[in-house]
């Protein structure tokens, strides 16, 4: 009797332990203290909170900025291999999953306990028919785990798919505002100095809007407050409302605050942003502006309308873009299915222990347990890269390093060294004679043929006074 008192005690502290999780909690995304990026918390909220984590102006257009958005030293991009076995389940307590599975699992743990319980004491008491009566064998669940794993891998793929689209997505932007600095500096006599600077700032605000567009980073009630009496707030008309973290004076609000200090905010003046707050596809609004930018460049020699429709194609390139951010964040997996697949996969798990606790005993809870971490987990792997702005993808070093190859010649440390390959300087045509070959060896190309005449590979040539090489 003592020892099942004992089981009964701890069933139920099992049951109030997962009373007590959220069986599901939202994403949110706040600032990282340490880097400016996108970090992962959770609350039981469902609404995307909104926050600025962008560099302030006192820190932009230096060498702190240009450190601080350094985006070929990060540690999550770490990959793990077999020999990081250790590390990986030490680490299980911290895992950002579990955390959001830990509500049906431990529901679904204390379930299976408690059958398991149920079931010796039916067995301890004489009740073997009753105890017979609550097991379904194993057949059953084998039959429908081929279908739950289907419905699994099928959304885990789908889901990939849209991560992978994201990715190549941004990508394209990347490569796209690359081209149309290099095309910008190659023909930065005719395109001019100041409309040059003008098409940079715009090209590095752009990967910022887009963000902003797809994922809104507005500052809270308090931080509202802080900056209403001052010039650096401003306010961007949204097309739809927005929640604001846990700030309920704001919920559900159609504005936006954001400093201008900020980035992308600072990079442009106050005329064109009072426009692009006004406007509620920003992102759009700042290809328009960089096709006007094109278009005004006047024809000659030099430049003509196949250079200036090259320029109007990268900026078409980037408004697809837009289309194709909009479409994954816009899109979810249809509804229907997600149900069915969660619904499955819950009627599934919750009669698990009545197919293995004549096998297992008491060891059900931990073993059905640990296959419900298992599926749960894949379930929500492919839930949480379905829409991959929210997290996946580290969209702000995607934009920090889009800015470092766009703002060179503007006070941008790193990107001024890209400026030095459009700037021959004090380079010289004799320099490029004196570089070795394949193999280091440094000869010029008089050497060579001396080197060839010693070995009688070649006949002797005569040197004309210019350096050339004519054979006799």
């Amino acid at each position: 009797m003592v020892r099942i008192a004992k089981m009964m005690l701890s069933c139920v502290v099992l049951l109030l332990a997962a009373s007590r999780v959220q069986p599901f909690q939202g994403v949110k995304i706040r600032p990282s203290p340490s880097r400016h990026e996108v970090t992962l918390s959770y609350s039981t909220s469902s609404d995307p909170i909104a926050v600025s984590s962008s560099p302030s102006l006192s820190t932009a257009f230096t060498e702190d900025l240009d450190n601080q958005i350094d985006t070929y030293a990060d540690p999550n991009d770490k990959r793990y291999s077999a020999s990081d076995w250790a590390h990986n389940m030490l680490s299980l307590p911290y895992s950002t999953i579990l955390h959001e599975v830990r509500g049906p699992v431990g529901w679904i743990t204390a379930w299976s306990s408690l059958v398991s319980i149920a079931y010796k004491m039916c067995q301890w008491n004489g009740m073997d028919s009753l105890a017979r009566k609550m097991c379904l064998g194993p057949t059953p669940h084998s039959l429908i785990a081929s279908s739950i794993g289907l419905l699994l891998v099928f959304r885990t793929n789908s889901a990939y798919q849209r991560f992978t689209e994201g990715r190549k997505t941004w990508e394209q932007i990347l490569n796209t505002c690359r081209d149309i600095t290099r095309m910008t500096s190659v023909y930065e006599h005719n395109v001019g100095l100041k409309r040059k600077q003008r098409i940079q700032r715009l090209l590095a605000a752009f990967p910022y809007v887009l963000q902003h567009h797809i994922q809104p980073r507005c500052l809270d009630h308090s931080q509202c407050k802080a900056l209403e009496s001052s010039s650096h707030a401003l306010v961007l008309n949204e097309p739809r409302s927005i929640s604001i973290g846990h700030d309920k004076q704001r919920s559900g609000a159609r504005e936006c605050w954001v400093d201008k200090r900020a980035l992308p905010w600072c990079l442009l003046p106050d005329p064109v942003l009072s426009k692009l707050g006004r406007s509620h596809n920003r992102p759009l609004w700042v290809t328009d502006r960089l096709s006007l930018e094109f278009t005004e460049i006047k024809y000659d020699d030099n430049f003509t309308s196949r250079e200036r429709l090259e320029l109007l194609k990268h900026c078409n390139m980037l408004s697809k873009c837009i289309g194709h951010c909009e479409r994954i964040h816009q899109t979810a997996v249809p509804l229907n299915y997600a149900r069915h697949a969660l619904r499955s996969l819950t009627l599934w798990s919750f009669t698990l222990p009545f197919g293995v606790v004549d096998k297992l005993g008491l060891l059900t809870g931990p073993t059905v347990g640990i296959v419900a971490w298992l599926m749960y987990g894949v379930y929500e792997i492919g839930h949480r890269i379905e829409d991959p702005f929210q997290g996946s993808l580290r969209l702000t070093d995607l934009c920090n390093g889009i800015y470092r190859d766009v703002m060179f010649g503007d006070r941008n440390q790193a990107g001024m060294r890209r400026q030095s390959a459009f700037r021959k300087d004090s380079e010289k045509e004799s320099d490029w004679d004196r570089v070795g070959d394949a193999f280091g060896v440094c000869r010029t190309e008089k050497e060579i043929l001396e080197g060839m005449l010693e070995q009688g590979t070649a006949a002797e040539p005569e040197l004309l006074p210019d350096d050339g090489v004519v054979q006799r």
